[in-house]
């Protein structure tokens, strides 16, 4: 009896140990291949996070082309700039920048004008992408408004000229001023409206839009009225050649040699609205609308936009930024005029 006891002693004694070396290799082999499982995840992932940066880096290169009205000179380059850098694979040609009635024109190759393509329009006035839109040349579903914008009295920034009325405009207080064409500049179309509602001008408009005016024998002899873009009208006023100008708010900062001494009443002109839209022939019409939304959504873009003076439109209604009125005067001086 006290052999088989000791035999079944040892016999329990090699199972227990077997059962013990048994659990820890599998509790090893569970280890291995949950470490194993673990780094096949993370390779996974760096992998897939390379294959969304491979993707990127092939995805097909797209080249957009821009028609903007001229007083967006300055600051749309710059979010373009921005999209590129967020969008790799897109950029954009020589965007033209040049009076709405003009890019109307050239859109449907009218007026003169060879046709050309754009992928995107931006106008200074919703009357121009009405035109736009009357002529087929952009995708109304695409349509919305992107900024708006102040109707100012530009001086040279040496001018001692104060105004405090339009009216100013009719005394011996102002001996020249000048304005866009107003059938081909939105900047002189607005000015025009301003000078009828304060009595220095008539109009009346054809039924294709054209606009035809008299002037008030008190500015007769003193109106410039044949600019063809907003820049003729700055360039005028800081060379001396006439004593102040109609221009945008946002033009005080584009141009060297020019302050604001006046703001014209909003309820003296037509709401300044810059709406745009994606052409109707554009080969990359996706792309063109991704990039209006970044412009009205991204924060770095907003920041350029209103950098330069435009009041920002949101879900198409008109937003003023803090300084909108607090334009540039004799006092006042901007960073921007080392742009």
């Amino acid at each position: 009896h006290a052999g088989r006891e000791a035999k079944g002693y040892v016999m329990k004694k090699w199972k227990a140990l077997l059962a013990g070396a048994f659990a820890g290799a599998l509790i090893a082999s569970f280890a291995l291949v949950g470490c194993s499982s673990s780094n096949d995840g993370d390779q996974m992932s760096s992998s897939d996070e390379g294959s969304a940066a491979d993707m990127a880096a092939k995805a097909d290169p797209v080249e957009l082309h821009v028609f903007a009205a001229n007083s967006l000179q300055k600051a749309l380059p710059e979010v373009q700039e921005l999209y590129t850098k967020a969008h790799p694979e897109v950029s954009f040609a020589d965007t033209q920048f040049e009076a709405s009635g003009t890019l109307v024109s050239k859109l449907a190759g009218t007026d003169g004008q060879t046709q050309a393509h754009a992928d995107i329009f931006i106008a200074a006035s919703t009357s121009s992408m009405d035109k736009a839109d009357k002529n087929g040349s952009i995708d109304a579903s695409t349509r919305l408004n992107m900024f708006n914008n102040d109707l100012v009295l530009a001086a040279a920034t040496n001018s001692d000229l104060k105004v405090s009325d339009l009216a100013d405009l009719g005394t011996d207080a102002v001996d020249s001023f000048a304005i866009g064409e107003p059938n081909a500049v939105p900047a002189g179309k607005y000015a025009l409206q301003s000078l009828v509602s304060a009595g220095l001008a008539t109009s009346s408009q054809a039924d294709d839009g054209t606009v035809s005016y008299e002037w008030d024998a008190s500015v007769a002899d003193k109106v410039n009225a044949g600019a063809q873009k907003v820049g003729d009208v700055a360039e005028y006023v800081s060379s001396g050649n006439v004593q102040v100008g109609f221009v945008y708010s946002s033009d005080i900062y584009r141009y060297d040699g020019i302050k604001a001494i006046y703001t014209v009443p909003a309820d003296m002109h037509k709401a300044i609205v810059y709406p745009g839209a994606v052409t109707s022939d554009s080969a990359n019409a996706q792309v063109a609308q991704d990039f209006l939304n970044f412009c009205m959504t991204d924060p770095d873009a907003q920041a350029v936009f209103q950098k330069y003076g435009f009041e920002l439109a949101a879900a198409g209604q008109p937003t003023r930024p803090a300084h909108a009125d607090s334009i540039r005067s004799e006092e006042h001086t901007s960073e921007l005029q080392s742009h």
